[in-house]
């Protein structure tokens, strides 16, 4: 069983859910085993963003992202699954913390930022 340690942004969304939500979200992390890391399947994923291991979970109607760190497992963003941020994120599209923070709210200045730097490149 892994010690768990959960980002503002983790923290933020438990802190929006019942109890008995938060509890199935941090049981699903804590008992993941080093085997399951090892060999990701299908409830578990693995993908590598800006050179860390990122793992994504699912949980629900959530998705728990996280690296581990020796023995802890450092749980960076929970999210809604099938949300506009969830895409983005696992899509390795270049966003920002602020982005993941807000989601679905920043969706538009998020495109028109990208705009905005197509034009200063180009």
């Amino acid at each position: 069983m892994f010690q768990v340690n959960f980002s503002e942004q983790s923290m933020n969304e438990l802190n929006q859910l019942d109890t008995r939500s938060q509890m199935m979200l941090v049981e699903v992390v804590s008992c993941l085993t080093q085997e399951q890391l090892d060999h990701p399947g299908d409830e578990l994923g693995c993908f590598q963003r800006n050179g860390k291991v990122y793992f994504r979970v699912r949980a629900g109607e959530f998705r728990i992202y996280f690296e581990q760190q020796e023995d802890v497992l450092h749980a960076h963003y929970i999210l809604h699954r099938n949300t506009f941020a969830d895409f983005v994120f696992r899509s390795k599209l270049p966003i920002t913390e602020d982005f993941l923070v807000e989601q679905e709210d920043s969706f538009w200045k998020y495109l028109e930022s990208l705009r905005q730097k197509e034009d200063k490149e180009g």
